[in-house]
């Protein structure tokens, strides 16, 4: 009765440290997913295009809802590269903001679904708004969370943004 009794107290100790062994590393990656998406905030705000490529995984996809096409991230960032140069510069103002609907991931890989503003204010003063429903695909590679995927699913409002805080 006693050895049957210690087993079952060994049991839940195990199975109680294997939950908070997860419960933690489910934390550490959710610290490591939100400082991701700080480092491309940072990134579009400095116009660091180098961050920028490096930010993704080197065959990463582009997809856009609104256009009904994917291609690669290189196109991609051919298309965005003036601003970025324009931004570090100094010649327009940017930056983009992201809130999270779902978060699914482990420790090595991750889907996120939500939205982010972008805002651009040109020489002239004049502010652009963008806000637009997103996924995106993540890997973790060398220590470092690669995104793999981003899907621009479609043009949103600003109410739709407020809803997500």
């Amino acid at each position: 009765m006693m050895t049957l009794m210690k087993e079952n107290i060994y049991k839940f100790i195990v199975l109680f440290l294997l939950c908070i062994n997860s419960a933690l590393a489910d934390d550490k990656t959710i610290v490591e997913l939100d400082a991701t998406w700080a480092e491309m905030s940072r990134i579009v705000a400095e116009g660091d295009f180098s961050g920028l490529k490096a930010a993704y995984h080197p065959d990463a996809i582009f997809v856009s809802g609104s256009a009904k096409t994917s291609y690669s991230m290189d196109k991609a960032f051919l298309r965005w590269q003036q601003d970025f140069a324009d931004t570090k510069a100094g010649k327009i103002l940017a930056q983009v903001d992201f809130r999270l609907s779902s978060r699914m991931h482990n420790q090595n890989s991750a889907h996120e679904t939500g939205m982010y503003h972008y805002f651009s204010i040109d020489e002239a003063g004049k502010r652009n708004d963008y806000y637009v429903q997103l996924e995106a695909l993540f890997v973790k590679k060398s220590g470092k969370w690669l995104m793999m995927m981003e899907f621009q699913k479609s043009s949103s409002t600003k109410m739709q943004w407020d809803l997500l805080q």
